[in-house]
């Protein structure tokens, strides 16, 4: 991996064979970002998504092997109890044109991975709702 910081904004190469959330966490606690958002495109050949089933309050995740194109990768940095957190959602499509997607729990880039973070000025912290289930901002 190797990123470039131009004032309030990084851009960022993450390389055949590495785990994107992992690369993500390097340069966020590197470049102490409290608050940010996530946009990027490119090529993995391992993922794994998964979808929130609200009424268990629970994830169920899939995972995909092969040749799959980045259609859509979004998120956030922020934090939860003052700690590093991420929360991330890719789209990546197959040959076929198939896509599948949901709430990022692994990616390995088999080619590259062109990743933009906007630095946002302040802290967003993150709490556990109990009756979501899920962690939310807080403000």
């Amino acid at each position: 991996m190797e990123y470039r910081k131009f004032n309030h904004t990084i851009v960022a190469r993450i390389d055949k064979g590495e785990e994107i959330l992992e690369k993500i966490k390097e340069i966020a606690l590197k470049e102490n970002i409290k608050l940010a958002n996530i946009n990027a495109l490119g090529a993995v050949g391992e993922f794994t998504v998964g979808v929130f089933k609200t009424k268990e309050k629970k994830y169920y995740s899939n995972s995909f092997e092969g040749d799959f194109e980045i259609v859509s990768l979004t998120g956030t940095i922020n934090t939860m109890n003052n700690e590093f957190y991420s929360h991330l959602h890719m789209s990546a499509g197959n040959d076929k044109g198939e896509v599948f997607g949901g709430h990022l729990n692994k990616a390995i880039v088999s080619a590259t991975c062109e990743m933009i973070i906007n630095i946002i000025d302040g802290t967003v912290d993150r709490y556990f709702d109990e009756e979501i289930g899920l962690n939310l901002f807080k403000f």
